[in-house]
This record gives C-alpha cells, sequence and structure tokens, in this order.
C-alpha cells in the first residue's frame, strides 16, 4: 500500500510540473486575477455576479462542493481544524505544508485536521490535477465559485461553511494561507493549551484597525459605495488568525444576512461586529515577513511570505535543534 501511495505521489509531482510548463507555454495567464473591477467579476453559476450580490440584501452562498471531504472528522473529533487558502498552481506550496507543520500527524494524541481551500480555476487542466491529487492527499475542498484574488471571502467562508456542516465538534480552527510559517509546539501548547477548558466565542491573531483606503491603484482599494463608513471594525489579518469552533457556524450564518466584501479579513471583522466577538490581539501572530533564526521563530505563531523550500529548511533546523536553549 506504501509503495503505491509512493507511486501515485511521484506521478502527481510530474503532472504537476508538466502541466505548469505547458500552461506557462502555450496558454495566457488566466483572467481571473484580481486585475477586475470587483462589481464585474463572474462567479461559475449561471446569471450569478458578484454585482448581483452587491445589490441584494443578503449573501446565500449557494455555491456546491466540487470537492469535499465531508468523512473527515467522523473516526475522531479534532482538536484543531486548520484552513489553509491557497491556490491550483501552489502544489510545491501545498506538499511543504504536509511534510512540515501542516503533517496531521505532528502530534501524538491530538487530532489536527488539515484542509487546502480552492474555487474553481477558469482551465480544466488546472482543476483535472487538484481533483487528481486531491484523491491521493484527502486534503482539498473546491466549490463551484471562480477562485481569484477578489473572490478570498467565497473560499473562507466556504471553510467556515465546511466546519459547520462536516466538523462542528472541533475545539478550535486556524485560518491561514500557503505561504505561512506555522509554529505549531506555540499555537498548540502555550495558545490553545489542549489540557484546559475549550474557550467559546473566542477569535484571535494580528488585530488591525483601520480604514479602507480609496485609492482605485491599491490591492485593498474599496470603493465608498460598498462600504462608505470611514473605519472598519478591528480585524484580524488573514494571513492566520484563530477561533473556536462555535464561531464558524455563527460567521458562516451571519454572512448571509451580511453584504459581501472581497477584503476577507475585514469582512470576517464586519460579521464579527454583528455577532459581538471582539478578536483578541496576540503579538505572536505576524502578518510579514521575518528573517529566520531560531531563537526569534520560537518567540511566533506565523510568519509570513514564506517558500515552499523556506518552509522546509526552517521546519528542519527547528525540528532538529528542540535541545538547544535561546
Amino acid at each position: 500500500m506504501a509503495s503505491k501511495v509512493s507511486c501515485l505521489y511521484v506521478l502527481t509531482v510530474v503532472c504537476w510540473a508538466s502541466a505548469l510548463w505547458y500552461l506557462s507555454i502555450t496558454r495566457p495567464t488566466s483572467s481571473y486575477t484580481g486585475s477586475k473591477p470587483f462589481s464585474h467579476l463572474t462567479v461559475a453559476r449561471k446569471n450569478f455576479t458578484f454585482g448581483n450580490i452587491r445589490t441584494r440584501p443578503i449573501n446565500p452562498h449557494s455555491f456546491e462542493f466540487l470537492i469535499n471531504e465531508p468523512n473527515k472528522c467522523e473516526k475522531s473529533i479534532p482538536f484543531l481544524v486548520i484552513l489553509i487558502s491557497t491556490t491550483h498552481k501552489e502544489f510545491d506550496a501545498r506538499q511543504a505544508i504536509r511534510e512540515t507543520w501542516g503533517d496531521e500527524n505532528n502530534f501524538k494524541g491530538i487530532k489536527i485536521a488539515t484542509l487546502f481551500l480552492l474555487g474553481k480555476n477558469a482551465d480544466p487542466v488546472l482543476n483535472q490535477m487538484v481533483e487528481q491529487e486531491s484523491q491521493i492527499f484527502h486534503d482539498i475542498i473546491v466549490e463551484d465559485f471562480i477562485d481569484s484574488y477578489h473572490n478570498l471571502t467565497l473560499k473562507t467562508l466556504m471553510g467556515m461553511r465546511w466546519v459547520a456542516t462536516f466538523c462542528s465538534k472541533a475545539k478550535y480552527v486556524m485560518k491561514t494561507d500557503s505561504d505561512i510559517f506555522v509554529n505549531m509546539d506555540n499555537l498548540i501548547y502555550k495558545l490553545l493549551k489542549p489540557s484546559t477548558k475549550p474557550r467559546r466565542r473566542y477569535f484571535t491573531g494580528y488585530v488591525i484597525n483601520g480604514g479602507p483606503i480609496r485609492d482605485v491603484r491599491s490591492k485593498w482599494y474599496m470603493p465608498r459605495d460598498l462600504y462608505p463608513d470611514s473605519n472598519y471594525p478591528p480585524f484580524c489579518s488573514g494571513t492566520g488568525y484563530i477561533f473556536s469552533a462555535d464561531v464558524a457556524e455563527l460567521i458562516y450564518k451571519t454572512s448571509l444576512h451580511t453584504r459581501l466584501l472581497h477584503l476577507e479579513d475585514v469582512y470576517v471583522g464586519l460579521c464579527l461586529r454583528k455577532l459581538g466577538i471582539h478578536p483578541f490581539q496576540n503579538s505572536g501572530f505576524n502578518h510579514w515577513k521575518m528573517a529566520y533564526s531560531l531563537c526569534r521563530y520560537r518567540r511566533v505563531i506565523t510568519v509570513h511570505q514564506i517558500s515552499p523550500e523556506e518552509m522546509h529548511r526552517i521546519w528542519n533546523d527547528m525540528s532538529s535543534k528542540k535541545h538547544l536553549r535561546c
């Protein structure tokens, strides 16, 4: 059985490499990269666009799972579910996470469930590659909205919906990105503390207090007609945040009656404000890149902008030097 899985994994790697090379040579870059105005992005459902959502009083999230793992929490209840936002071409990043901090078997006696979140790509070749990858690793979920930067909110809501529907008895959930390094020892033992009673209505990360950027050239541009207020509610950087699993259902249900925004972390903050849940500041969550040193990384929970190669190098170094003191 092990050799069969190994062969399938090698085949997947080769297929991914071949497909990405082919796409880079013969096909233009997908137009769903976030370069289009938010109001004109079309979701992969007939006659259903973000323009429609903007004029509706509710956001129904009427998407179907194209790839799902509904039985992932059946055998045992996870202490922590990790939801990782990723894109189709990031196979190397997903594999690096599987082999380092996202390995579900890192902690004996502590059940962890890792899932990668994706939408539907405009290119059928990439969709097929992800489906084959899913058949090997069983850690990918996909809904039928177009995968793009401006649809990151839908991706996070998909994750919330999945937890509420298929894994509601989990204790905690982490939402993060595929270029994030997570110090799992600090996350599990120093922040969440499995030996203590699980919190309820809990939300923490790097809390930002800011307002909308009106410059149309900005990646984080927010049109005044979409969000007229001058300040956002406190929200946690989307690069990584933790919440008690009961909050997943609360946010998802609140989103059904909350006008959709394309800035995922801001939108989650809006839902939290409606729920009366105030996110706690935690300095261990870093939403910027930080030069590696063993002692520095031992003090944090997340670090941003980490490549797959760096992920392996950092994980291997920290794992081999646990006996050293700082």
